[in-house]
């Protein structure tokens, strides 16, 4: 089992604190505190949602959405959980896990309904104790996929051996030495902590520690090494980059072994620059950072192919890809299904900014919500009607009908197809 590090922290009106007393403000921007979790190399970030009432908890679950399509890694989320339909908005705002405090009775019961509901994978259980819990530890392990264990005493010997689920070790203090006493247990997958959100911390270091003593950390390894693939003459590899959603072609540039290591060790795409003769982070001065989804070697083992997490455009130019100058251009009769829905899209919300005369779009738009839910409950009813005639040439026609207005629907509502594709994903 890899151990993860995982920064923890509170959020109440749109900050980010240490602790529930808000003694330390760490952040007003709590986007931008997360991406800088992430680029430290965090294995996840567990939020605590201190919202007094239900419009500063909407605020919350929005900024949570937020993360979740800025920092592309798992989120766990607690705070405000009473009832089933808690569960769902955490879970539909994109958190990987929903967390139940054990502190309180109601979830205690609530477990066993969310779990049917969503999954165990998707439930984690917050316990102060697991004294008061059967000896079995049944209700945990029938209905949760991981626990994560408060050693608020800093006790460390806090028994963990008879739970046979994961387990987190929530810390209270930040040595090296309490982090590492802690991930050394068995069934211990992670430490998770305030204080790993400070600026003196920083995920990568504390899991190079980890490895040193023999702990199996949570890190990027490759299969094959510098070692095992062919160089060109001056000790570059070609690197062909594409996102990993669309598989669009996004550049072109070279790694020497620096730099392949520095990326396999930050997950961010770093390169050499033949021009400058220096190592070069994409993203460094523009923002438009490149996260590794995955790195893979050609046949001959000269050429790599990585898909990334792109932010922003990849080219200096400001386009998204640096392959947008036609020499041949054949009229296509097919296309990649999910480009093609990205780029209706893409037309529906730039007649959203630049209306155009004539435009149907613009007419819904301008119509409004009422006029657009209409016209998709009647698209709907079509589809239903050419269900029924044998011949699937008019389900086609109306089933894109429904899509567009669906996805005119999608643009008034500030819904991306990246959202709806997570979604179907985690389902």
């Amino acid at each position: 089992m890899s151990k993860k590090i995982i920064p923890s922290f509170f959020m109440k009106k749109k900050k980010v604190m240490t602790d529930r007393n808000e003694q330390e403000i760490l952040s007003n921007a709590p986007v931008q505190f997360a991406m800088q979790l992430r680029d430290k190399g965090a294995d996840a970030i567990m939020i605590t949602d201190l919202s007094g009432n239900d419009n500063e908890h909407e605020e919350a679950l929005y900024l949570i959405k937020e993360m979740v399509r800025s920092i592309d890694i798992p989120i766990l989320l607690g705070g405000n959980v009473k009832r089933m339909e808690d569960v769902k908005k955490i879970l539909y705002a994109g958190a990987e896990k929903a967390i139940l405090d054990f502190g309180g009775d109601s979830n205690v019961k609530l477990l066993e309904e969310v779990s049917k509901r969503f999954g165990k994978e998707k439930i984690a259980v917050l316990i102060d104790d697991l004294n008061p819990l059967s000896s079995d530890f049944t209700c945990l392990e029938s209905y949760a996929g991981e626990a994560i264990l408060d050693y608020r005493g800093e006790n460390m010997d806090k028994p963990t051996g008879g739970l046979k689920l994961p387990v987190i070790a929530l810390l209270h203090k930040g040595e090296e030495a309490v982090v590492m006493e802690a991930l050394k247990k068995d069934n211990v997958a992670g430490a998770a902590s305030p204080l790993f959100c400070r600026s003196e911390y920083d995920c990568h270091k504390l899991k190079e520690t980890g490895l040193q003593l023999g702990i199996p950390m949570h890190v990027t390894a490759g299969a094959l090494q510098w070692a095992d693939l062919k160089v060109n003459d001056q000790g570059l590899l070609p690197v062909i980059v594409q996102d990993y959603k669309t598989d669009e072609v996004l550049m072109l540039a070279y790694m020497n072994e620096e730099a392949f290591e520095a990326t396999v060790k930050t997950d961010k795409m770093t390169y050499y620059s033949r021009s400058r003769k220096e190592l070069w982070v994409k993203g460094l001065t523009s923002g438009h950072y490149q996260y590794v989804k995955s790195l893979q070697a050609d046949c001959d083992y000269d050429t790599l192919l990585a898909k990334v997490q792109q932010v922003g455009a990849a080219c200096h130019t400001g386009n998204r890809t640096c392959f947008f100058n036609p020499i041949i251009q054949k009229e296509e009769k097919g296309s990649n299904p999910l480009q093609v829905l990205w780029d209706v899209f893409k037309v529906i919300e730039d007649r959203k900014i630049n209306p155009r005369e004539g435009s149907y779009t613009n007419y819904l738009f301008d119509k409004g919500i009422d006029k657009i839910l209409k016209k998709l409950g009647e698209e709907a009813t079509e589809i239903v009607i050419a269900a029924k005639n044998p011949n699937p040439e008019e389900i086609k026609y109306e089933i894109s009908d429904f899509l567009y207005h669906a996805m005119v629907l999608m643009s008034v509502k500030g819904v991306t197809w990246e959202e709806i594709m997570e979604e179907l994903a985690n389902r």
